[in-house]
């Protein structure tokens, strides 16, 4: 069977495609290297259309509306631009409420297509853009560092990294932010206090990299303009070693961090990217694998939640406790208890 993959890879080779939602314009070309907060690409979102009766506000027919219209089909307005008017005594007159585009002029009304606000898509690494989607994005590829999470808040931004986050274990509390980290990228632990990330953004940080949160923080950390990205889960629970390991020995190097929340559709996750341009021979993560003897896994349910091991054996049917047959395998924890476990509570580290 194949097996859930988390990418945890101290170099690889990576490739990711960056798309808008909707059709718009790609601002980057083939062989251009961007920052992890470049705009690469902007579009607008489906307009808003109003439907002005001119006659109705200057109190005239609609013959008279249409010769106090100054405005055709097709010209570009501005908010507060004067569509029609003045007229009268009181000098009445319509302004344009928003900026848009006069679809229709006549019969004493005007449509306007209103433009909203532009989305603009980051590139969310540091790397080459070598390929373009037409009017929707760009592939970008870049060596580094690999390391997925569980859950993002859906910014993007790159810094130096400093580690408060010693042992897996850690907890972030207020006391360990000071002035010291503004600007900085924070690799901590569990976050269990709403005033930790209201300091982290006053301060401001850069981003925070988390092995966990409470889940009554979620809607705080949705709101954040810094990216937060939780490696392991919701509630309290440690970093994984491997995931520890990695960043926590790359103290005071750039990464930059994707805070996307994870699409098990189309495999986007929250990353941790650290960048290590110039070397040669980098091999390609891989994107579909099966469960074998020698692969690094991590364990996704309790009693071992997070923790990482190494399959020694492959069992085609086990009986456990709750008289569940299912396939499994043998496990060797990294503090070398061994351990039989359902591959569906597993998840290689690759």
């Amino acid at each position: 069977m194949n097996a859930p993959i988390t990418h945890i890879l101290p170099i690889t080779s990576i490739q990711r495609e960056r798309m808008l939602l909707i059709d718009g314009k790609v601002l980057v070309r083939v062989g251009q290297r961007v920052n992890p907060t470049d705009v690469i690409a902007e579009s607008n979102l489906t307009p808003e259309y109003l439907l002005l009766d001119i006659s109705r506000s200057l109190k005239v027919s609609q013959e008279k509306a249409d010769s106090l219209i100054q405005y055709k089909a097709g010209d570009q307005v501005s908010k507060g631009d004067i569509l029609a008017g003045p007229i009268g005594f009181t000098q009445r007159l319509v302004r344009a409420p928003k900026k848009g585009r006069v679809v229709l002029s006549g019969d004493g009304k005007i449509l306007l297509e209103c433009l909203s606000d532009v989305v603009q898509l980051k590139a969310g690494l540091l790397g080459e853009v070598i390929d373009i989607i037409p009017n929707r994005g760009v592939i970008i590829e870049t060596d580094g560092a690999l390391i997925q999470g569980v859950w993002g808040n859906q910014r993007v931004e790159y810094g130096i990294l400093s580690v408060l986050a010693h042992e897996r274990d850690h907890i972030l509390t207020t006391d360990q932010l000071d002035i010291s980290l503004r600007g900085m990228i924070i690799l901590a632990g569990a976050c269990q206090d709403a005033e930790v990330l209201n300091i982290s953004e006053k301060l401001p940080l850069r981003g925070l990299i988390l092995s966990s949160i409470t889940p009554s923080l979620i809607p705080i950390a949705m709101n954040l303009s810094i990216p937060l990205i939780v490696t392991d889960g919701i509630g309290r629970v440690p970093m994984n070693q491997a995931a520890h390991k990695l960043l926590s020995t790359n103290d005071r190097r750039e990464v930059a961090i994707n805070a996307e929340q994870w699409d098990h559709m189309n495999g986007k996750r929250p990353e941790i990217i650290i960048p290590l341009p110039g070397l040669e021979s980098i091999p390609t993560s891989k994107e579909k694998v099966v469960f074998e003897v020698g692969y690094r896994v991590r364990i996704v349910r309790q009693p071992h939640f997070a923790e990482v091991g190494t399959i020694i054996k492959m069992i085609n049917k086990h009986r456990f406790s709750s008289n569940l047959i299912a396939k499994a395998s043998e496990i060797q924890l990294d503090n070398n208890e061994k351990v039989i476990l359902p591959l569906a509570n597993l998840e290689v580290l690759a």
